[in-house]
């Protein structure tokens, strides 16, 4: 916080004296201890030793004083993370080249009945039952937040684009990347009218590879991908044909483990004709067949069922199918995805690595939810919502600064990883009866264990935070 000028930046905003104090205490809580605002709250009082190292009263402030501080950081959103990231390009003298696009989304626990933005969609944690809020982020190729934005759960995100980019200090020319939920070509259109380059997964349906024109390229993990660059007729545009081989597998074993469940459902239907009580109506087996496609994500149009009827027609005898994969599809092309792009000067390799950076983003979204506790959401208000997740992405650019020292030091454990090992060392009072009659109190921190100090030299830190208080009563 004292490389970025945090503190400084909330005087230029007028946060008085214990605001500022309160939202340093919020967005370290969410770094230490992940939790609400309330959890966060009680940990400052009750916990923590936050307090004495920042010489702030915490076990007087009161929820509200917190919660009205989160109210003033999202109130300056724009300004806060304007000025820190370009404090954070100033740090470890990055240009702003590559830009991330993607969302999340996080779920309520409760209706959420006076809160317009929780609305109900599809949860990428499974919680459907729940209302949700979704978190748009634009990245630096570097991980590091340039905007975030809150929108309502049920958003489409083709939509929120040219929202989130608007009024970005990017400069001209700079790379998009973002995934196929996103790519429209109305989306396309408008990042070429703003003279952005852009780098995105192909929405195109019918998978296509050459293996003869594709070249070959190792990844951090010794996995091998083929590519294919097939350049657009106007030459404005590529499009990357990848194959790779750890993909193909993985959505060949899945499916299989669709076609073999399908097939066994067919076969439980023709085995039933034979059987009393059974639906043998034509018209009633094909409504069957057809339900049974919808639950087997597509599989069912590789097949070619026939249902042979009896002598009146009105009934089946038996029912047989064969599988005719579609050419063009995942079942011939398994492991096949196409990347699509206006950067026409760069090599194979060069595009595919970059795009490989928004799979990244995807860890920036697991680390705000299971390391900075993003979720759930317990506020019924709507601006204490988006102030739950603004001081989930604080932390995480305070994380990520740690982690980028770190990283130069060999020590790239997950950040809650690094917690749980800082989280032995404590401060501790240890009381002695003088020879006087009084009482001696030393205050100190623990001695910092081989694992700690390894972490604390890494960034230049004292292992004996806070330094040794004595009072004599």
């Amino acid at each position: 916080m004292e490389q970025m000028r945090f503190l400084e930046l909330l005087e230029k905003l007028d946060f008085t004296g214990p605001q500022q104090r309160a939202a340093m205490g919020l967005v370290i809580g969410r770094m230490a201890a992940p939790g609400s605002e309330q959890a966060t709250h009680r940990w400052l009082r009750d916990q923590s030793g936050l307090g004495e190292l920042l010489d702030a009263d915490y076990e007087t402030m009161s929820a509200m004083q917190l919660y009205r501080v989160s109210d003033l950081l999202v109130k300056n959103r724009e300004e806060i993370e304007k000025q820190l990231f370009g404090r954070v390009k100033d740090l470890f003298g990055f240009a702003c080249t590559v830009t991330l696009y993607d969302l999340t989304n996080t779920y309520f626990e409760g209706e959420l009945s006076g809160n317009i933005k929780a609305q109900r969609g599809h949860s990428k944690e499974k919680r459907s039952d729940c209302p949700l809020l979704t978190l748009g982020l634009v990245l630096d190729g570097s991980g590091f937040v340039i905007r975030s934005g809150v929108f309502s759960g049920n958003v489409a995100e083709s939509k929120t684009l040219e929202e989130m980019l608007q009024g970005l200090d990017t400069p001209e020319g700079a790379l998009v990347v973002m995934d196929r939920g996103i790519a429209t070509e109305a989306n396309l259109s408008w990042l070429r009218d703003k003279k952005y380059r852009y780098l995105v997964v192909s929405r195109e349906q019918r998978r296509q590879f050459d293996m003869e024109h594709a070249t070959c390229i190792e990844t951090a993990t010794k996995q091998r991908v083929h590519i294919q660059k097939v350049p657009s007729p106007d030459g404005q545009e590529i499009r990357l044909y990848c194959h790779s081989e750890r993909r193909a597998m993985k959505e060949d074993g899945i499916t299989q483990r669709f076609a073999k469940r399908f097939e066994a459902e067919l076969q439980k239907l023709h085995d039933g004709l034979a059987r009393p009580r059974t639906t043998k109506a034509i018209d009633k087996l094909w409504e069957r067949i057809g339900r049974l496609k919808e639950k087997c994500h597509g599989i069912g149009q590789h097949y070619q069922i026939d249902i042979i009827p009896d002598d009146n027609g009105k009934n089946a005898t038996a029912i047989r199918w064969e599988r005719k994969p579609m050419d063009g599809s995942l079942l011939t092309h398994p492991g096949v995805y196409c990347l699509r792009t206006n950067e026409t000067g760069w090599d194979n390799e060069q595009l595919w690595r970059t795009y490989i950076t928004l799979t990244d983003l995807e860890s920036v979204f697991r680390s705000l939810k299971s390391e900075l506790g993003l979720r759930p959401v317990f506020h019924h208000k709507e601006e204490r919502s988006d102030g739950h997740l603004f001081i989930t992405v604080l932390a995480y650019q305070f994380v990520q600064i740690i982690r980028r020292h770190l990283h130069t030091k060999g020590i790239c454990e997950r950040w809650s990883s690094l917690r749980a090992i800082l989280a032995g060392q404590c401060r501790v009072t240890v009381t002695f009866r003088r020879s006087d009659g009084r009482t001696l109190h030393v205050r100190k921190a623990t001695s910092a264990e081989p694992a700690q100090k390894k972490i604390y030299q890494a960034v230049d830190l004292n292992p004996s935070p806070g330094g040794v208080k004595k009072m004599i009563i």
